[in-house]
């Protein structure tokens, strides 16, 4: 049988979510500075490399600590990245299907 839980919730510290925060509010800069290559901050096709890894970093960081998964069990940390590795499966997948499509004429 698994575990059985106490019913207790881990207590986060105040400093650790202000230090999120600075970490967020810094990522979400650099998205912007990312997003407006006009900014100077222009890397050609790589921008939008750079904006998807800042956007999984902020996602990272909130599903973490915000939703508690650094402090739960594991095996909801396993459902979760279950989750998302499906996620990307079915969209690589409509990706592979819409690309690979031959154009033909309609018969209508």
């Amino acid at each position: 049988m698994g575990k059985v839980s106490s019913g207790s919730h881990h207590i986060v510290p105040f400093g650790t979510y202000l230090k999120v925060l600075l970490v967020l509010l810094f990522l979400t800069a650099l998205t912007v500075l990312v997003a407006k290559p006009v900014s100077g901050f222009d890397l050609g096709v790589f921008n939008t490399f750079i904006a998807m890894f800042v956007a999984t970093l902020k996602a990272g960081l909130v599903a973490a600590i915000f939703m508690g998964l650094k402090y739960d069990s594991k095996l909801n940390l396993v459902v979760f990245f279950c989750g998302v590795f499906f996620l990307i499966l079915f969209f690589s997948l409509s990706y592979l299907d819409v690309a690979t499509r031959v154009l033909e004429k309609s018969t209508l």
